[in-house]
């Protein structure tokens, strides 16, 4: 089973998803370290996204504070990695 640990970003998405890739695209250019949980190849881990989120939506992006993100702007991204010196 999917977890999410406390000390990193957890990012769950799918190739498919289009907001997934940005988001991820924008995490690797930042040089930010993440976890990435691919739902297609984890759909079990879909429930822990949805448990989180409450919604079905993704990319869900789970910060180290516990926060998270549902298909968030890469401003969005970018004000919260700022808010934890992540960049």
């Amino acid at each position: 089973m999917t977890s999410v640990s406390p000390d990193t970003i957890t990012m769950f998405g799918a190739e498919w998803c289009r907001d997934c890739r940005r988001t991820k695209a924008q995490l690797d250019g930042l040089g930010v370290a993440y976890t990435y949980v691919d739902l297609e190849a984890e759909p079990a881990a879909a429930d822990v996204a949805k448990d989180i989120s409450g919604r079905t939506n993704i990319p869900v992006v789970v910060y180290p504070d516990a926060s998270h993100h549902v298909e968030p702007s890469n401003a969005d991204v970018e004000q919260k990695l700022r808010e934890l010196s992540l960049i």
